[in-house]
């Protein structure tokens, strides 16, 4: 079997990237596996890893990605001298590769995947911009051509079924493999107990960026600091690690908001387990999510998680955009060492339910192979 895959990640040409070893691993299911990666800027070379060849579009500007991208997998096909029951097309998202990809089914007769990461359905998601309604307009048209749909959570799955009439059977759910005991396995090389000493350490771990609605945050602990005096909320610290667009608005809500002293951005850190591991809480205040890859993460270092009704919602779930419950539940949390706890251990049930590697690379492959009938 050969895989076409069309990727928007850049980090696939970083060395160490977990997404590029993720990518080595999807060769070893198949024949041969190419993928068509969206760059804009780096002017990298395409590799060759064994069996797993990358070829980024180097697109002038990034409007030309598309064409670019269908010009490079023509090509790729047609040098196969492929046969269609052995050939598969699959896209990261149901919007601009999934158009890619209906093309190439269109012309070369090719089976199509389509993967879902974003709950895109969340009205959230399309109140954000009048490129997320194009993109839903678009997907909802693509979901029904492709002969193969993963999607990350059961959220998902459903609102594709009874919003789309998509047929379950086309779908599969299968989130990304999170190694969970690698990341207990990790020693702690940062410890915020020793970086912040004395405070409770509220972590949060995301991309600067609209729909991770880290306002929604700052509302929060504005109200905390504000109001309360029995929890000894001075002592909370709301940890941001992360980069985006948004950081300078955020810096400068803070300052607005008066909380120096109990909100601090730091750079994106390759050492997130360190923080999970000494860490208070684990807060996610997202508008949408598709799974929650920080979530998984955070509970597999043992620690609490609060976070809005998105994704996959473990911990204690408020609603979107819920600042009034958001505050009650730090509240409780961080004046009760025995709910924490009791959240840690609900977390680890849910962890246990949780695919093994060689279970997931299985399903992988079983979900390219269901794409032919």
């Amino acid at each position: 079997m050969k895989i076409l895959m069309l990727s928007t990640d850049e980090n696939i040409f970083k060395e160490n990237s977990e997404v590029r070893k993720r990518m080595v691993d999807y060769g070893g299911l198949v024949d041969e596996l190419h993928v068509i990666v969206k760059s804009h800027g780096l002017r990298v070379k395409s590799q060759e890893l064994g069996n797993v060849f990358i070829y980024p579009t180097n697109s002038f500007w990034p409007i030309f990605y598309f064409w670019d991208a269908y010009k490079i997998s023509s090509s790729i096909i047609r040098n196969w001298n492929l046969e269609i029951r052995n050939c598969v097309v699959t896209c990261q998202d149901p919007f601009e590769t999934g158009l890619i990809g209906w093309l190439l089914k269109r012309k070369f007769k090719v089976p199509l995947q389509i993967q879902v990461h974003t709950d895109f359905l969340s009205p959230y998601f399309w109140q954000e911009s009048l490129k997320n309604k194009i993109r839903v307009l678009v997907a909802q048209w693509l979901v029904k051509k492709a002969d193969g749909i993963r999607v990350v959570s059961e959220r998902i799955r459903s609102s594709l079924c009874s919003k789309f009439q998509a047929s379950s059977s086309k779908i599969i759910v299968l989130p990304i493999f999170i190694d969970i005991e690698k990341i207990r396995q990790v020693p702690i090389k940062t410890d915020l107990r020793q970086k912040y000493p004395g405070r409770f350490i509220i972590l949060m771990a995301s991309r600067l960026t609209r729909e991770k609605n880290i306002l929604m945050a700052l509302e929060a602990m504005r109200g905390l600091t504000r109001n309360d005096t029995r929890t000894n909320t001075d002592k909370v610290l709301l940890l941001i690690v992360g980069d985006g667009p948004e950081r300078e608005m955020l810096k400068a809500q803070i300052i607005s908001y008066k909380l120096q002293d109990n909100v601090v951005i730091e750079d994106w850190s390759d050492d997130l387990s360190s923080y999970y591991k000494t860490a208070d809480l684990f807060l996610l205040t997202s508008n949408y999510e598709g799974y929650g890859r920080t979530i998984i993460e955070a509970a597999a270092a043992g620690l609490p998680v609060i976070m809005t009704d998105v994704g996959i919602a473990w911990g204690r779930v408020v609603p979107v955009g819920g600042i009034s419950e958001l505050i009650s539940a730090i509240k409780l949390l961080v004046g009760s060492r025995e709910l924490r706890a009791k959240v840690i251990e609900e977390q680890n049930i849910l962890l246990k339910d949780l695919v093994g590697r060689d279970e997931f690379l299985n399903n992988i492959k079983q979900s390219w192979k269901s794409c032919f009938s």
